[in-house]
């Protein structure tokens, strides 16, 4: 997913389009790979508790603790709550999120909006925790 956090001043440019004369089977490999480069963002569903050095994780909006969205962009972790709350967390580095992630293919979605409003995190769940 290509996504510009809303926690950051820094624009990402959408990736280019194919010219519309290109090769029908380039255009759709193109558009079928992955987001990849310093670009790109990924986005993975926590729903257990987390814990970060043996101390709970709790949102300081709702007090929810548990069902996270972890959002990755460069070393970055950031984690987002269901009440729309979303903190960068410096205890989660790149690494521990790649060991997280068991599927390597997702879904890729064209904006940050469109992610969060699709996978439940934009405020419309606060207080609901889904399974």
């Amino acid at each position: 997913m290509t996504l510009v956090l809303r926690t950051t001043d820094h624009h990402v440019e959408p990736l280019p389009v194919l010219p519309a004369g290109s090769d029908p089977l380039l255009q759709l490999q193109y558009e079928t790979q992955p987001p990849n480069g310093p670009g790109a963002t990924r986005c993975l569903s926590h729903p257990p508790e987390l814990s970060l050095r043996g101390i709970p994780v709790m949102c300081s909006t709702c007090r929810a603790r548990r069902d996270w969205l972890l959002i990755n962009h460069g070393r970055n972790v950031w984690v987002r709550c269901r009440c729309g709350n979303q903190w960068l967390e410096p205890e989660i580095s790149r690494p521990d999120f790649d060991a997280m992630i068991a599927i390597p293919d997702g879904t890729t979605y064209p904006s940050v909006e469109q992610g969060l409003i699709a996978l439940g995190f934009d405020g419309a769940f606060a207080g609901t925790y889904l399974e």
